[in-house]
């Protein structure tokens, strides 16, 4: 969801990507743990995104690059495609998904390892004060990647302000509701948004001063939760309301940080369901649960079709295709970490009792389409 500058890279000669020099190791186990419908909607939509072209996005709209890997974005874009070839050609033959087959999956893709790069992994576990931050870092293997795990945030929340529900999640400030980003950021001296952390707007900045609409009011932790998340979803009367991050303050995040210690705010705006990346809310691509992944789309490129493995609670490995289609501010420069969407939940007592079974590192390796 974070939106960082563009990067230039340079395409390999060769016609696919840069090969790696070893054979990819055969899958083990089992393919499964996710839809062949939603992975092929959630590639559809990222598809429709990259197909608005490189002067769009130049931050996301590029082959993208892995370690010593780069990627030609038409081969992307074609793996997308494929993705949802296959399903709709199995679901019209009526047998099961190849998407769910091995042997389908090693015979129609080519495998790229992704190495981590633990050279700043550690280097923010010596800066962090988190211990169990700092531990879980200095542990990523050589060869998996960290795996974290966000979810859409189910929020207790009011429309009116309480004394309990103190904190607000806002719209866009006045002086900037009609501006485009590229307007809003050759005034951002003289804008809102700019100004102020977010402790001085939980402070009351932005409401002594009526400098924005309040759309939803929550408990401060519940606050901290939802910048964090990016997304707040209020169940009330039988309906389901969607707030997604809209433009944040302009402070990057900091990985060594709490997230109550953060200083970066998101004003939020108000969405039809549960989006990922993009420039405005209206751009972002619709994403799934358990098929999406937050990276470092910066670097990565987005759209990138990733599989996952990693053994049980029993011990047999499992294998999960996810895609590319979100990111985050932690995922600026970060080359060992992916961030899987699970769902969404109140909270971390179940969000941990649905999710407890996950590992924190996995073998990762990037697809594209023979």
């Amino acid at each position: 969801m974070v939106f960082s500058s563009a990067r230039k890279f340079i395409m390999p000669v060769l016609s696919l990507f840069l090969l790696p020099v070893t054979q990819a190791e055969p899958l083990e186990g089992k393919m499964n743990l996710y839809k062949g419908s939603e992975l092929c909607t959630v590639a559809e939509n990222t598809l429709a995104y990259l197909n608005q072209g490189a002067d769009f996005d130049q931050t996301a709209i590029h082959g993208g690059r892995l370690n010593e890997t780069e990627f030609r974005l038409n081969k992307v874009k074609e793996t997308l495609a494929f993705i949802c070839q296959t399903y709709r050609e199995d679901v019209r033959a009526g047998r099961q998904s190849r998407l769910h087959d091995k042997s389908f999956i090693e015979q129609n893709f080519e495998f790229v390892d992704w190495q981590p790069d633990l050279t700043l992994a550690h280097q923010i576990a010596k800066q962090t004060q988190n211990k169990a931050k700092s531990g879980l870092l200095n542990r990523i293997p050589e060869d998996k990647i960290l795996l974290t795990k966000y979810y859409t945030k189910l929020v207790d929340a009011k429309f009116e302000k309480t004394a309990t529900y103190s904190q607000a999640i806002y719209q866009l400030p006045y002086d900037e509701l009609h501006l485009s980003p590229e307007a809003a950021e050759l005034q951002k001296d003289k804008l809102t948004r700019y100004q102020y952390t977010r402790q001085q707007v939980m402070q009351g900045v932005i409401e002594n001063h009526n400098l924005a609409k309040p759309l939803l009011w929550l408990t401060p932790s519940g606050l901290h939760d939802v910048m964090l998340q990016g997304t707040a979803i209020v169940k009330t009367n039988n309906q389901t309301y969607f707030y997604n991050v809209h433009r944040n303050n302009g402070i990057a995040y900091d990985y060594a940080l709490d997230k109550d210690q953060q200083k970066r705010y998101w004003y939020f705006k108000k969405v039809p369901g549960i989006l990922g990346y993009g420039k405005e809310p209206e751009d972002k691509i619709q994403i799934i649960p358990q098929v999406t992944v937050a990276g470092n789309v910066a670097q990565l490129g987005l759209g990138k079709l990733i599989i996952l493995s990693y053994p049980d609670v029993q011990g047999e490995m499992q294998n999960r295709l996810v895609i590319l289609a979100d990111q985050g501010g932690a995922f600026d420069n970060n080359n060992f970490q992916l961030d899987l969407l699970t769902g969404s939940y109140y909270g971390w007592s179940d969000y941990h009792a649905a999710n407890k079974h996950l590992p924190d590192f996995v073998k990762a390796k990037i697809l594209i389409k023979k």
